[in-house]
């Protein structure tokens, strides 16, 4: 009888130690997929306030010192990938993370987060997205743990790169989808 209550004990404290092991690396998992869902729902964000801009605006951009030889090195920049537009554009960007819903690929068992309401007022298929605030909480927290943290990256990338920023920034750059890369391109 004793031998079999140690067994016993050591069977539940197995399951116990699993159990937990299990449930942090959820949990873990999830922290990961909230973050990565962050970073690709700010590279669209900002690639859409950009793209909002008139492409014909520019800013002047350089020193207004004059040179020796009487010129000056200013140059004209398209306002839209401005630093400073960036800039202005980043401090409103994580306030539309209340826009998102959470998805889950069922599949995969890895979560996602899609925009719930139309920039445009049109209506949208939500039946796959679940609506939370928490969720929406935490999306927006780590939007601005992201700016916060890799202000330069972003302004880099978007001041330059128009191309497969989502995987080029949150996948290469700051490794917080270590699995983004083999997700659709339209996912977030």
């Amino acid at each position: 009888i004793k031998l079999m209550k140690e067994n016993a004990l050591l069977l539940l404290t197995s399951c116990v130690v699993v159990g937990l092991f299990l449930s942090c690396s959820q949990a873990a998992r999830q922290g990961q997929d909230i973050k990565c869902g962050a970073c690709r729902a700010l590279v669209d964000e900002m690639e859409w306030a950009i793209s909002q801009i008139d492409p014909k605006k520019t800013i002047q951009r350089g020193s207004f010192r004059i040179n020796p030889d009487g010129s000056q090195s200013i140059r004209e920049v398209p306002l839209a990938r401005s630093e400073g537009n960036l800039l202005e554009l980043m401090e409103s960007v994580c306030e539309r993370m209340e826009d998102y819903g959470e998805r889950t690929d069922l599949s995969t068992d890895r979560t996602s987060y899609i925009r719930v309401k139309s920039r445009t007022g049109e209506a949208m298929d939500l039946s796959e997205a679940t609506l939370d605030s928490r969720v929406t909480s935490s999306l927006k927290f780590a939007c601005e743990t992201i700016v916060e943290h890799h202000e330069d990256e972003i302004i880099e990338f978007f001041a330059h790169e128009t191309e497969n920023v989502k995987d080029k920034l949150c996948s290469k750059r700051t490794d917080l989808c270590d699995h983004a890369l083999n997700m659709a391109h339209d996912e977030l």
